[in-house]
């Protein structure tokens, strides 16, 4: 393939996605605000943008995975955003976790400059984004989200369309987000009750993991916090924190009563507070243990 994308944001999950782009022979201009993140990627064939919109061209299509509505912002407006190059035609394919009224901000600004905002974010650790296994949710307009899907294939292991209004897919993410919580909260729960009833974590788990529950979430995240194993960071917590604080905002915004994200919210402020804010998130069942008097 010989066109050339821009990627901005090199994290945890930044860094293999784009790597995965050049060796589907995609050519890159890459960014990112720590310019040691870019130097494995420019050794692999990729070009270094000192500013964001130097990651951006006329017409062309420029990737986001950034870890927040700051970032996001930081690298689409102003002088040295990638709002300034992108221009007519060009495409802003937002792979991040963001607030969907941020979603919506940007597909009016985009519009304004006759470009296109399309939000895809993932779901996946690291590992899957290393393995282009993320699972993708999309929204946009239908002609840009045609011109982006070999991209996304490349990326990941399947591809949900949720339709032509790009806040629709971050809605999706963060509520897919809270979803996954709610169940490390509940796993967290049970291992307390089996281990002060002399019964095996991991006993339990290989038992609803193959059975009742028998899904990544639960295989995966059940079998480290049955082994509590989270010394390895796929998705820190205080990011977790951020996700289910915009689904508490939409839910408020909705007039939804989400009563259980109400204590996901305090169970991971608790955990940041306990100095745990960028350990992974899975910290947060720590706090079930020690309510048990397991003093872990």
């Amino acid at each position: 393939m010989s066109e050339r994308l821009g990627f901005i944001g090199l994290g945890s999950m930044g860094r293999p996605m784009a790597a995965n782009l050049l060796k589907a022979g995609y050519l890159l201009s890459v960014y990112n605000r720590d310019v040691k993140k870019t130097e494995p990627l420019v050794l692999a064939g990729a070009v270094r943008a000192d500013r964001p919109r130097d990651a951006a061209k006329v017409g062309g299509i420029v990737i986001t995975m950034v870890a927040n509505d700051e970032a996001l912002e930081a690298v689409t407006l102003g002088y040295d955003g990638l709002l300034a190059s992108l221009d007519a035609g060009g495409i802003h394919l937002s792979m991040s976790t963001v607030s969907p009224s941020l979603s919506q901000k940007l597909t009016e600004l985009h519009a304004a400059h006759h470009s296109t905002y399309i939000s895809a974010p993932v779901f996946g650790r690291p590992e899957a984004a290393a393995a282009s296994q993320l699972w993708i949710a999309v929204a946009g307009e239908a002609a840009a989200k045609k011109r982006v899907y070999a991209i996304l294939e490349v990326l990941g292991q399947g591809i949900y369309d949720f339709g032509h209004e790009p806040y629709k897919a971050n809605i999706v993410k963060i509520s897919g987000n809270f979803l996954i919580a709610s169940a490390m909260e509940s796993l967290g729960e049970v291992f307390a009750i089996a281990e002060k009833n002399g019964i095996q974590r991991r006993s339990v788990i290989d038992m609803f993991s193959q059975t009742l529950f028998s899904s990544p979430i639960y295989k995966n995240y059940g079998t480290k916090i049955a082994e509590r194993s989270f010394d390895e960071v796929g998705f820190m917590l205080k990011l977790g924190l951020k996700d289910v604080d915009l689904l508490l905002d939409q839910a408020k915004q909705s007039q939804v009563p989400v009563p259980f994200a109400s204590h996901l919210h305090n169970r991971m402020l608790g955990e940041i507070a306990n100095g745990n804010g960028e350990r992974d998130w899975m910290e947060l069942t720590r706090g079930i243990d020690r309510d048990a008097g397991l003093g872990k």
